[in-house]
């Protein structure tokens, strides 16, 4: 399932819907059901995509539409295929390259917390 991401900083949801040949709404159940897949929102509350988020997207899509995956079992092998993907990044990154990594985890969701003044 070879798709061809335009290079962009970000996307709307219609345009990651038409990448993957599926409806919006089927994006928007797929964040409630994967952490992993977690846009960021505009202060319009429009939902803005990046390229890492497209690509678990399509990784989601595969999982479920070609592998036959349910949601639990999708759920369970993404996650397991992130926590070894951040183990072999850590293990091969620089103790400051770690620490930049998690000051732009600390910023991204200082935003979100921000962008949702309701969230506690």
């Amino acid at each position: 399932m070879a798709v061809d991401i335009p290079d962009k900083l970000y996307y709307k949801i219609g345009e990651v819907a038409a990448l993957l040949r599926v409806k919006t709404h089927v994006l928007r159940y797929w964040e409630t059901e994967f952490k992993a897949l977690q846009p960021v929102k505009s202060r319009s509350n429009q939902r803005l995509y990046r390229r890492k988020d497209v690509e678990t997207a399509l990784l989601i899509k595969d999982l479920l539409y070609r592998q036959g995956f349910t949601i639990a079992g999708a759920r369970k092998k993404l996650m397991s295929d992130m926590s070894m993907d951040e183990l072999s990044e850590q293990s091969a990154a620089s103790p400051a390259e770690v620490l930049q990594h998690l000051k732009t985890d600390l910023q991204r969701i200082r935003q979100r917390l921000l962008d949702n003044p309701d969230v506690e």
